[in-house]
């Protein structure tokens, strides 16, 4: 795909001259005001072709250069944005740089040849923040990927409880028309990452309500933590990690951290992860009932009133809901993508992959590996509309 360049100039001779001797050069678009401009660059973010070089002259009617490529920088901050000047003094070079954050700056007249080589090393330049955010992104989503398996494989259960959160969750965006809220969904997926720090019979202990020492009641409560120093070596999860932090922060200032914020200054994020995390301790694996949803109102001070009424509301449809049907497949039928329905155990009860899991291929690694050893329980309840997920899979 090539890399698209918008030109903006209210002269039209010279967005002529541009096309003339640069159009073969470049893949080049021109608009002969600021609201032209914005409007192309909406409209290639829509097309999903978004420009990767914008050329924008500074004095035209209408909105100047130098709002059109701050408004064109919010919209599309990858695009690099280049200034065209007649005017060449200290403060419109500084506004174009503080505000528009250009690349470079060009003073007319000017060789449009020389303007050329210039456009070719902003393309240059947007290639490497292209290159590097990709990178990054990838990095983050590896990294993101590596601690949910590293979950999934020390504590199912755990993992378990992040991926109905999840699920939760996707039904509350649908539901009361949440925005999408790409924080508080991976936020979801690494509740349980503390505990990669913690002995795993504390966890069971816990897990079984089982009467806890004072020491181990305090290391279990710094579970949160010890996830949120984890997180915070990953770039961009800053946000994440204080979330996770905060997964066990009640309204009313109660839970851990005991000095941390209260009401509103716990971030709504958190808040969602601590109604829907007690709301999964009182369930347990068990499917969602309106009992398990009514018990909140015990400890209904650690939530902000209007939004555990929305929760309730919005999860409500799974307890009407009627159960999804199921076929039986053998272990090795499994593929990822498929939704099982009872647990997957070894032949001596051991836990290897909870019910109410979608398999990945890391988890059908795990399956395949053991089974070169052990014998399971068989045969697997698998949700039969999670089928078509697991073909889609197989499809390159």
């Amino acid at each position: 795909m090539s890399e698209r360049i918008l030109v903006v100039d209210d002269d039209l001779h010279l967005l002529k001259a541009f096309r003339r001797q640069l159009g073969e050069r470049f893949d080049l678009d021109t608009a002969q005001n600021g609201n032209d401009a914005i409007a192309a660059v909406h409209a290639s973010i829509d097309a999903k072709t978004p420009y990767a070089v914008v050329l924008c002259d500074m004095r035209m009617p209408g909105i100047d250069g130098i709002e059109t490529l701050e408004r064109i920088r919010t919209v599309s901050p990858d695009t690099v944005r280049l200034m065209l000047t007649g005017n060449a003094d200290q403060q419109t070079a500084i506004d174009s740089i503080n505000r528009g954050q250009i690349f470079r700056f060009y003073t007319k007249p000017f060789p449009l040849d020389q303007l050329g080589d210039g456009i070719q090393v902003a393309l240059e330049q947007h290639r490497l923040i292209i290159a590097e955010r990709e990178l990054l992104e990838k990095t983050v989503t590896g990294s993101i990927k590596m601690l949910t398996d590293l979950v999934a494989f020390n504590d199912p259960m755990s993992h378990a409880l992040a991926v109905r959160l999840q699920q939760w969750i996707h039904i509350l965006q649908t539901s009361f028309n949440m925005p999408h809220r790409w924080q508080l969904e991976i936020a979801a997926s690494l509740v349980a990452v503390g505990h990669l720090a913690l002995p795993p019979e504390l966890v069971t202990k816990k897990r079984r309500k089982a009467v806890l020492t004072e020491t181990e009641e305090l290391v279990l409560r710094q579970a949160p933590e010890m996830a949120r120093d984890l997180l915070a070596n990953i770039p961009r999860l800053n946000k994440v990690a204080e979330i996770v932090y905060l997964q066990d922060k009640g309204y009313d200032g109660s839970g851990f951290p005991d000095q941390g914020p209260r009401g509103d200054a716990i971030p709504l994020d958190a808040r969602i992860i601590k109604i829907l995390k007690d709301l999964a301790d009182e369930t347990g694996a068990a499917p969602l009932t309106e009992a398990a949803l009514l018990r909140l109102d015990q400890k209904k001070n650690q939530y902000a009133p209007i939004l555990l009424s929305k929760v309730r509301n919005c999860l409500r449809a799974l307890v009407a809901g009627k159960a999804a049907p199921a076929i039986e497949l053998p272990v090795a039928a499994l593929r990822a993508g498929h939704e099982i329905l009872s647990d997957v155990r070894l032949e001596n009860e051991h836990l290897i992959i909870p019910a109410r899991t979608r398999l990945t291929a890391a988890h059908i690694t795990r399956i395949q590996n053991l089974k070169k050893i052990f014998g399971f329980i068989e045969p697997i309840k698998v949700a039969e509309a999670s089928l078509k997920d697991a073909d889609a899979e197989k499809t390159p």
